[in-house]
């Protein structure tokens, strides 16, 4: 009987060779996995158009604010991203803008065409700086912004971030109002600047 059980074992095992060999040479033949890294080289070997449009793009940017913000519906609340940010040349031009959208990335679109629809253009002196002193009030935030000869640029919050991106230097620029809101002092700023407008 030991004998029996024996070759039935061997027989159960050499007939569940063949059979799983066959199955995996059927899946690597119907399978296109093969071919995969090479397709999907060829395909991601360029850039995409997003990438191209941010290295043809002339103006710097920065980020002065991301927010999450909600709106309450019937069925409850609906969460949105909020992002603000500056746009500039640096020779002259500057814009603040604001975008929302349930993703980061759409926010911050939204927000550059925002900026480049609200950019103003200023004239500046040779040594960069402005003609005479400028002072705006946007909401709670009062901005003031003087020319300093020699001085570089002494400015603080998102003041500081829309004079370098307009190309402002030896200016002094004072908060002065106690609001701690970037968008309105950037804002703030930029109203004090079109001032200069050409």
């Amino acid at each position: 009987m030991a004998t029996d059980t024996k070759t039935i074992q061997t027989d159960t095992k050499g007939a569940a060779t063949p059979v799983a060999a066959a199955r995996v040479d059927n899946r690597d033949h119907r399978s296109p996995r093969g071919a995969g890294p090479a397709r999907g080289g060829a395909r991601g070997g360029g850039r995409g158009p997003r990438e191209d449009r941010a290295a043809r793009s002339e103006y710097a940017q920065k980020l002065i604010g991301i927010r999450r913000v909600a709106r309450v519906m019937a069925g409850g609340r609906r969460f949105n991203f909020s992002a603000a940010l500056v746009l500039g040349d640096k020779k002259g031009m500057v814009g603040v803008g604001l975008g929302k959208a349930a993703d980061t990335a759409l926010a911050i679109e939204k927000a550059t065409r925002d900026a480049k629809r609200n950019m103003i253009n200023i004239s500046l002196t040779k040594n960069r700086s402005i003609k005479h002193n400028v002072s705006s009030k946007y909401c709670a935030s009062v901005v003031e912004v003087r020319p300093s000869p020699g001085r570089g640029l002494v400015a603080g919050s998102s003041v500081r971030i829309v004079l370098e991106l307009a190309g402002v230097s030896d200016v002094t620029a004072k908060l002065l109002s106690r609001s701690k809101n970037s968008i309105n002092n950037a804002r703030a700023a930029v109203e004090a600047l079109r001032q200069l407008a050409k």
